[in-house]
């Protein structure tokens, strides 16, 4: 949302936006470049039905034509003040803008100090206004979630942002002629100005994890902008820059336990106040609750933040080992909130999965759980959502979180195993056990997969063995290996930024940058924003996370009580949910698989128009491996989400 505020007059109108935005800079004529990004506009109606800007920014200068768009949705107030792109007069700066920082009151106070004066109330004006001041480093008083494009007019360059976690997307393309950027591919293909090519780069990535890892995306030549960098787009060249990361190193636990009171007092604070600065609203924010300890945390917070009504929102299942429909109603009446539980079927899942599956601007193998989510949620009338997403990252919540330094120790040591002996060892397993983990055990020894860190083995959805069973051999391209040497690059940035760190501080940095950003916060963003719904991720506040890190690894972990930071910094959350056992919000796939969506999934499998791309009798083979139970539902499900996603763009 982008919180707007009083119109040229003075008067206060506060409305909040969600947004989409796209921009052009090119060699073309500029009722070319006008048209292609009033139609990468009109792809993004669904971020922002109620207002629609497109503005030519700088035409021609240097042979380069500038053109921005933007599409709004007024929550509330349906004024004009903060209608997009938006110019400073001081400057002649201008800005597309997508997101909210929380904090802007402060950040307009402080230049109001140094002699600005501002004609609305809106967040939008007071960042542009920044950056004009202070170029980038205005960016470190930010707290929030934003992604953005700024012609910085005094230097005539376009810079691209976006927020330090990821939280917004942002991606772009440039071919020599014309460089775009957009909040989704979607808009980006609209524009006319991206070839629609598959990057294979980007397949062996989705395959590997069940989404695609930043900066790829599935088109050959689109990328990311990554989280927390700025990209610099100047006459014709592009440059990228980090001015925030992950990281975090290694820090002897010592005295921790004379500490604790004060550690857990700390974290409570930042919790707190996380959460108020995402209660900044003209619309009552609701809750997402699964009745987990994270949603759970949220709403006790929520509710010391607030006495006024809270909707919180549950989604559940008619398979009872998948519903937590108790725990969730038990969070509620404990809190007061006014609960919503809508309860979901194979055949109703069914119906909605055509639209479902259309929203996805990228396949994941988990998207379809935030578009269920984000729809009823929408459904009931929720504009504005917490979530508790990312507590298990940054909490150390998820299982492996126990073992990772002895996963760590094993796995260098089987990587010092001549490969004849990994050979026969995966054939021991082969013999003992066909089930899937021992398959994906087999596939690891037999790999160099196992030069990975743990963390992302834990994560690997097919094995390299496994998806070279299942890709079609082709010749490498110059792109594809340029595309693989950027990957791999930025992964090892990643690591570097906390290959000093202990076990289990490095894995809740890695899963940060990888899992929740890849896969998260993306089906996140995209689900949600196709229901004109915003979630707000308090769990992962840049100032909480850089703290959480800095605390030792084994200080965050105790035997019996998961997340107990988490827990007993919020310190009134019922034993009953703390203590059951841990389930995240996962929809009941394989019932459903072979039971109403058998029909659809399998015929779609089997007719796939991936034949250039995946291997027709290793698909087969993979279903019926599924069908027998020798594998697990998600890889039969992201070959389908795969080969929908590219029937739908491609």
């Amino acid at each position: 949302m982008c919180p707007d505020g009083a119109d040229e007059s003075g008067i206060d109108g506060r409305s909040i936006t969600m947004c989409g935005i796209v921009g052009v800079i090119s060699r073309r004529a500029p009722s070319e470049i006008v048209e292609a990004v009033k139609a990468g506009v009109k792809v993004l109606a669904h971020r922002g039905p109620d207002d629609e800007g497109i503005e030519t920014i700088d035409a021609g200068t240097e042979g380069w034509t500038t053109v921005f768009g933007h599409r709004r949705l007024a929550i509330l107030d349906l004024s004009s003040a903060g209608h997009q792109p938006m110019r400073d007069v001081r400057t002649g700066d201008w800005m597309t803008y997508n997101g909210e920082v929380f904090n802007f009151h402060a950040i307009r106070s402080h230049l109001e100090a140094e002699g600005q004066r501002f004609h609305t109330g809106s967040d939008t004006e007071a960042l542009l206004a920044g950056l004009g001041s202070h170029g980038l480093s205005a960016i470190e008083e930010w707290r929030g979630m934003f992604a953005l494009g700024w012609w910085d007019s005094s230097e005539r360059r376009l810079i691209l942002v976006r927020d330090r976690l990821g939280i917004k997307p942002l991606y772009y393309h440039f071919d020599g002629e014309s460089f775009v950027f957009a909040s989704e591919l979607r808009a980006l293909i609209a524009t006319g100005l991206v070839q629609r090519r598959l990057s294979r780069t980007a397949i062996e990535s989705y395959l590997a994890y069940g989404s695609i890892e930043q900066p790829l995306t599935m088109l050959e030549g689109v990328y990311a902008v990554l989280p927390g960098h700025s990209l610099v787009f100047e006459n014709g060249r592009i440059s990228s820059e980090p001015y925030w990361e992950v990281r975090s190193q290694s820090i002897a636990s010592g005295a921790i336990g004379q500490r604790e009171a004060d550690l857990k007092e700390e974290i409570a604070e930042l919790l707190t106040e996380a959460v108020r600065l995402r209660l900044v609203s003209d619309v009552p924010v609701g809750v997402f609750l699964s009745g987990g300890i994270d949603s759970s945390a949220v709403v006790s917070l929520l509710r010391r933040a607030t006495s006024g009504e809270i909707d919180s929102f549950s989604v559940c299942f008619s398979e009872q080992e998948f519903s937590e429909r108790q725990y969730a109603e038990q969070i509620a009446q404990r809190f007061g909130t006014r609960q919503h539980t809508v309860v979901l079927t194979g055949d109703e899942v069914l119906r909605k999965l055509p639209r479902a599956l259309a929203s996805m601007d990228q396949p994941s193998v988990d998207g379809i759980n935030a578009w269920v989510v984000s729809e009823a949620a929408a459904s009931a009338g929720l504009k504005v959502a917490l979530s508790g997403l990312g507590g298990d990252e940054v909490f150390a919540g998820y299982s492996f979180f126990k073992t990772i330094a002895r996963d760590e120790w094993r796995r260098r040591q089987a990587q010092r195993l001549p490969r004849g002996l990994r050979n026969t060892a995966a054939a021991a397993v082969g013999a003992v056990s066909t089930g899937n983990r021992a398959t994906k055990l087999k596939g690891l020894l037999r790999s160099d997969d196992l030069d990975e860190p743990s963390v992302r083995l834990h994560r690997r959805l097919f094995t390299s063995e496994q998806s070279d069973r299942l890709l079609v051999p082709s010749g490498f391209s110059l792109q594809h290996e340029s595309d693989r040497e950027l990957l791999s690059g930025w992964n090892a940035r990643q690591l570097g930024n906390c290959v000093d760190a202990d076990a289990i501080n490095q894995a809740s940095a890695l899963e940060l940058g990888g899992y929740m950003c890849n896969t998260l916060l993306r089906d996140t963003d995209t689900m949600s924003m196709a229901h004109s719904l915003e979630v707000r991720v308090p769990l992962i506040d840049h100032v909480l996370v850089e703290r959480m890190l800095s605390v030792p690894g084994e200080s965050k972990l105790r035997p019996d009580e998961p997340k107990w930071l988490l827990v007993d910094a919020v310190g009134d959350l019922p034993r009953e949910i703390v203590d059951r056992p841990k389930r995240g919000f996962e929809l009941p796939f394989k019932h459903w698989l072979l039971g109403p969506l058998r029909e659809e999934v399998e015929s779609s499998l089997l007719a796939s128009r991936l034949g250039d791309v995946l291997r027709p009798g290793a698909v087969r083979a993979l279903w019926d491996d599924f069908a027998e139970e020798r594998v697990s539902w998600s890889r039969v499900w992201s070959l389908f989400t795969l080969d929908s996603w590219c029937r739908t763009n491609l």
